[in-house]
C-alpha cells in the first residue's frame, strides 16, 4: 500500500487521518505538506511500529535539525526496515548529520539517502562519511547535492567510498568543488572498489583541467552508465579529453548530460563518433550549447550509422536554424531507435519544421515525444504537424509552447487530436494566446478524450 499526498496543508485531523493509513503503508510521500518537528514524532512511531515501511519521503518541509532527531529514533529501532529516506529541502545543518551517521551505522537496510538542498556543509558531511565507513552501512545511492560542500570534502569521500563497496549512486552537483577537488575525487574512485553507476558533477566549477581524471574513470569504471558534468566550462578541450575515456572499450555509458558546457561545433567531431560507434550510449543532452547548424549537420550524420543506438537527443538551445532541418529529416528517415528529439529555443521556422516532418512520416521514424517549444512557429506549419499527430501513432508527447499558433493554428492542432488514429496524450501549450471560442474548445476536448493530458 502507498500513501502519495504532495503540496497539502495538514490540519489536525488530516493528519490523525492519515496516521491510521500510515500503520500498513510500504512507501510514504508526503512533500511540500507543511510538515514539521512536531509530526516527526508521530513518524518516528510509524517507523517502528510498521515493519513493511520500506520508503519515506518528505522532501520541502520545515522539519529541521530537531525533526530529524526524532525520526531517527525509530531508525534506529531493531524493527525498522527502511530502504529509501528523502530530506531533500528540509532546513537541515550539520546538527543533523551526527544523528544520522548513528543510523548510518547501526540501519543496513537503508540502502538510500537523499539530503540535498541542506545546508550540511563540509564539516557536517565529514560526520555522515564516518557512518558511510561503518560495516554496517550498506548504503547503495548518496545524494548530496546544494550542501554548501567545498573542496575540502574529498578526502573524506574517497575514505568512505573506499570502505564501501556497494555504493553506486553519488550526486554531488551544485557544490562549488573546483578542479583540484574533482581530480582527487575521481583518482579515489578509480581505485575504490565500488561498481559506481551513477557519478553527477552539475555546476561544481570544473574546466577542461578535470576532463583527463574523469575520462580515466570512465576507462576503468566499466560499470559507469550514467554521467553529468552540466554546466561546468569544460569546452571542446575537455570533451575531447572526456571522449577518450567514453570511447575506450571498457567505457559501457548509456546516458551523457553535457548541457552548458562551452561547446561549439569543434565538439560535434568527437560527439559524432562517440554517437556513432558506443552502442551502448541512449541519451545525451548537449542543451545550451553552441552547436549551430553545421555541428548539427555532424550529429545527424552519425544518427543514420546503423550502429547508433540512441533514444534520446536532448538539443535545445544550440543555436540552430533552418538550415539544419534537412539533415534532421534525412536523420529521422533513417534512424528508427530515437524515441525522443528536444529541439525547443531553436529558430527552425515553419519551413524547417515542415523539412522535419518529411522525416517524421517516414516509416523508419519511432519519435514518441518531440519538443519545438519557441522555435518561431506560426499556424502555417500546423496542418503539417496535425497530419503527424494523426498519422504517427508512436507520438504521444508534443511540445509548441511560445510559439504565435494563434486560433487558427490551435485549431488545426485540435482536429487532429480529435482524430481517432492520433495517439497524442500530452500537449503542451505555455504562453500561446487564443481566444475564449478555442480555449471552450480545448476544454471540450479534454472531456471527451479524458486520456489527453493538455498542459497550458
Amino acid at each position: 500500500m502507498e500513501l502519495d499526498i504532495q503540496c497539502e496543508e495538514m490540519s489536525p485531523s488530516r493528519w490523525a487521518e492519515l496516521l491510521s493509513t500510515m500503520k500498513s503503508c510500504k512507501t510514504i510521500r508526503l512533500d511540500d505538506c507543511n510538515l514539521s518537528s512536531s509530526n516527526c514524532k508521530d513518524l518516528s512511531s510509524i517507523i517502528n511500529t510498521n515493519p513493511s515501511l520500506t520508503e519515506l519521503k518528505l522532501n520541502n518541509n520545515e522539519l529541521g535539525d530537531a525533526g530529524i532527531e526524532y525520526l531517527c529514533k525509530g531508525l534506529l529501532m531493531p524493527s525498522c526496515s527502511l530502504q529509501k529516506l528523502w530530506l531533500q529541502n528540509c532546513n537541515l545543518t550539520s546538527a543533523s548529520c551526527e544523528t544520522l551517521r548513528s543510523v548510518l551505522s547501526a540501519q543496513p537496510s537503508l540502502t538510500e539517502l537523499h539530503i540535498g538542498d541542506n545546508k550540511l556543509g563540509t564539516a557536517g558531511v565529514k560526520v555522515l562519511c564516518q557512518g558511510m565507513m561503518n560495516p554496517n552501512c550498506k548504503l547503495q545511492k548518496l545524494q548530496l547535492e546544494y550542501c554548501e560542500l567545498t573542496s575540502d570534502i574529498v578526502e573524506a569521500l574517497n575514505a568512505a567510498l573506499q570502505s564501501k563497496p556497494t555504493l553506486k549512486e553519488l550526486s554531488l552537483s551544485n557544490n562549488t568543488l573546483g578542479d583540484t577537488a574533482v581530480k582527487q575525487l575521481c583518482r579515489g574512485l578509480v581505485e575504490a572498489s565500488c561498481n559506481l553507476e551513477l557519478l553527477h558533477l552539475e555546476n561544481c566549477g570544473i574546466t577542461s583541467d578535470s576532463c583527463r581524471e574523469i575520462s580515466a574513470v570512465l576507462s576503468n569504471k566499466s560499470s559507469l552508465i550514467d554521467l553529468s558534468v552540466g554546466d561546468n566550462k569544460i569546452g571542446d578541450s575537455g570533451l575531447a579529453l572526456l571522449c577518450q575515456g567514453l570511447m575506450h572499450p571498457n567505457c559501457k555509458i548509456q546516458k551523457l548530460w553535457l548541457w552548458d558546457c562551452d561547446l561549439t561545433s569543434v565538439s560535434c567531431k568527437d560527439l559524432s563518433r562517440l554517437i556513432s560507434t558506443k552502442d551502448t550510449l541512449t541519451e545525451i543532452s548537449l542543451i545550451d550549447n553552441n552547436l549551430r547548424d553545421s555541428g548539427m549537420e555532424m550529429l545527424c550524420q552519425a544518427l543514420k550509422d546503423p550502429k547508433s543506438k540512441l533514444q534520446e537527443l536532448w538539443i535545445r538551445e544550440c543555436g540552430l536554424t533552418t538550415a539544419c532541418c534537412k539533415a534532421v529529416s534525412s536523420a529521422l528517415s533513417v534512424n528508427k531507435h530515437l524515441k525522443v528529439l528536444h529541439m525547443g529555443e531553436n529558430k527552425l521556422g515553419d519551413a524547417g519544421v515542415e523539412l522535419m516532418c518529411e522525416g517524421l512520416l517516414h516509416p523508419n521514424c519511432n519519435i514518441q515525444s518531440l519538443w519545438l517549444g519557441n522555435c518561431d512557429l506560426t499556424a502555417a506549419c500546423c496542418a503539417t504537424l496535425a497530419t503527424i499527430m494523426a498519422t504517427k501513432q508512436c507520438l504521444t508527447e508534443l511540445d509548441l509552447s511560445y510559439n504565435s499558433l494563434e486560433d487558427e493554428g490551435v485549431r488545426k492542432i485540435c482536429e487532429a487530436l480529435r482524430n481517432p488514429s492520433c495517439n497524442v496524450q500530452q500537449l503542451i501549450l505555455y504562453d500561446i494566446f487564443w481566444s475564449s471560442e478555442v480555449d471552450d474548445e480545448l476544454r471540450a476536448l479534454e472531456e471527451s478524450k479524458p486520456e489527453v493530458k493538455i498542459i497550458s
